[in-house]
């Protein structure tokens, strides 16, 4: 099979499901920022050498695979024949921000994107979820998702954060506070 198609020339692209929709809808939006999450946290994968949230990481990447396929299917028939997100995803990285998070100082100012290379690629993936949660939201507004994939992206993202802390705690390296200037 080729990996060129050219299918897409015309400015659409498939789904999971019949017909085609533009590169630009509001579902292939939602799919394409989770895949680019997904991306953004394969570099994570590369730069936590020590593999301190190794096993953390592939699992998150895996259920976002399921997010995609979610978001992807364009009858409730076909998304219902997905692998879903469930409750207990979303509880799964509930405990992690916990378990993370008791080993934290508590954030006395708002902390800029920084420290290690893990860290700052972490707050990367941050941003990256937070556009990924906004999209699948703005396809709740138009077509029926489930909200718990708004859900499981907004922990995600709580996460993430929790992570990119604890990772910069782990390797030495300080928090970039911000300070505002002030008159």
């Amino acid at each position: 099979m080729r990996i060129y198609t050219r299918a897409g020339d015309d400015g659409t692209t498939g789904l999971l499901g019949p017909g085609r929709v533009f590169k630009d809808a509001a579902r292939v939006e939602a799919c394409g920022s989770v895949d680019e999450l997904n991306a953004v946290l394969g570099v994570v994968r590369t730069l936590d050498l020590d593999g301190w949230l190794a096993a953390e990481l592939a699992t998150i990447q895996s259920r976002l695979f399921h997010v995609g396929a979610e978001l992807a299917a364009v009858t409730p028939d076909l998304a219902a024949r997905q692998e879903r997100i469930g409750d207990e995803d979303v509880a799964a990285l509930e405990r992690w921000i916990d378990r993370l998070d008791t080993e934290l100082a508590p954030l006395a100012s708002f902390v800029l994107p920084g420290g290690s290379a893990l860290g700052a690629e972490l707050h990367v993936a941050r941003a990256v979820c937070r556009r990924a949660e906004r999209r699948t939201v703005a396809l709740l507004r138009v077509e029926p998702i489930e909200l718990r994939l708004v859900r499981y992206l907004n922990r995600l993202g709580d996460l993430l954060f929790v992570m990119a802390r604890w990772c910069n705690r782990r390797a030495g390296a300080p928090e970039p506070e911000w300070h505002p200037r002030r008159p």
